[in-house]
């Protein structure tokens, strides 16, 4: 070839990476972030698959509600972080009433009112104050010195136990316990002394008797089962039972896919939510489970990448509050199925059926890449 073809062939190649990289930067989209999510998206649709007992409507549901997750993210992604930054009041503002409003006229579901029904569809707003709640405290602290003095301290306690409360008198147990640790691990990321935190965890250990107290029946008895599923193995501690019975059978390797017999049995109750993450134990085995736990380790990992490069006190505390968020979802998730930790009733991040949680997590997701994208054009 004569040296000027290939000095074209080498400028063309050039110019299409510099194309290529340019239109990422325009939309303001991470690549590594958006092909980490893709792959376990993917994942995630061979698991529901299986966990559906092949249900296609389930199936179809999901790709729906991924389509319109795909398309907030890409939507948030495109503004500014000062916009979100002008807006969290009020939207930390109307998450309230409406959790508010779901204690009132929220639609009834398996014991628990966490719905609010529109007709066309329905939500959970305490999904929605998994990002309201990180972002309003983000907000609080960036109009404030760091770290934080004591009267800031209380009023944002008051921020993450009004939401907190709300949510639990529902009941969701699961999601109460993600916004005080999420917002206990904000209150940490702003500076707060180790000396305070520590007064504040015994204080948390003093105040066990009274919340009790205020414990639903059924929510007492999942930690009770929690110490000893087999008190009541046909009841309370069933759930836990059947779960461990399937990925324990599952071994290293697994049955195979749509091989598992505790699902498609229907001895595994709402395996393709909450307990989604035992229908991969069984059938892909241990070797599957750590796989998937990779690929959310992969993303946290970029995602506290992004918070550590960000640049100011909001996005920075955003993009922290945000990924632990997601973090803390996936381990309560991982950790209760396996008998590690209650059963609260928590879906796995981007893997169980739902909506709600499904556009939260990818909502967040925009934000964080709203935060890396714009950072990189200001530089």
């Amino acid at each position: 070839m004569h040296p000027s073809e290939k000095f074209l062939q080498k400028f063309r190649k050039k110019q299409s990476g510099t194309q290529y990289r340019t239109l990422l930067q325009i939309l303001h989209l991470d690549l590594f972030l958006l092909i980490s999510l893709f792959i376990l998206i993917v994942f995630g649709f061979f698991i529901l698959y299986s966990a559906s007992n092949q249900q296609f409507s389930m199936v179809a549901q999901e790709v729906i509600h991924i389509g319109l997750a795909t398309l907030l993210m890409l939507f948030l992604a495109q503004l500014p972080p000062y916009v979100y930054e002008r807006w969290t009041p009020w939207l930390y503002s109307i998450t309230t009433v409406l959790l508010v409003a779901v204690l009132i006229i929220g639609r009834i579901d398996k014991g628990a009112q966490r719905w609010l029904n529109l007709g066309l569809f329905r939500f959970q707003p305490s999904e929605i104050m998994k990002l309201a709640l990180p972002m309003m405290l983000a907000w609080y602290f960036a109009q404030r010195d760091l770290p934080p003095k004591f009267k800031d301290l209380g009023i944002a306690a008051l921020i993450i136990l009004i939401p907190a409360l709300l949510t639990l008198k529902e009941p969701d147990l699961g999601t109460a316990i993600i916004l005080l640790t999420g917002g206990a691990c904000i209150l940490l990321f702003a500076g707060i002394s180790f000396r305070f935190l520590a007064s504040l965890f015994l204080f948390m250990i003093a105040t066990v008797p009274f919340l009790w107290h205020f414990m639903h029946d059924y929510q007492k008895e999942r930690i009770l089962t929690f110490m000893n599923p087999e008190r009541d193995p046909l009841g309370a501690g069933y759930h836990i039972i059947q779960s461990k019975i399937a990925i324990g059978s599952g071994g290293f390797f697994g049955k195979g896919w749509l091989q598992g017999t505790q699902s498609h049995l229907h001895f595994l109750p709402e395996h393709a939510t909450d307990f989604i993450f035992a229908v991969l134990g069984e059938e892909f085995g241990l070797f599957g489970s750590l796989i998937l736990i990779i690929i959310y380790l992969i993303i946290i990992a970029r995602c506290f990448y992004i918070a550590n490069q960000a640049q100011d006190t909001y996005t920075r505390l955003l993009a922290a509050s945000i990924t632990l968020v997601f973090f803390l979802s996936v381990f309560v998730n991982i950790g209760m199925v396996c008998g590690l930790l209650p059963v609260v009733g928590l879906p796995l991040p981007l893997i169980s059926y739902g909506g709600s949680s499904m556009l939260t997590a990818m909502a967040g997701f925009g934000l964080l890449m709203s935060i890396h994208g714009h950072k990189k054009l200001l530089s």
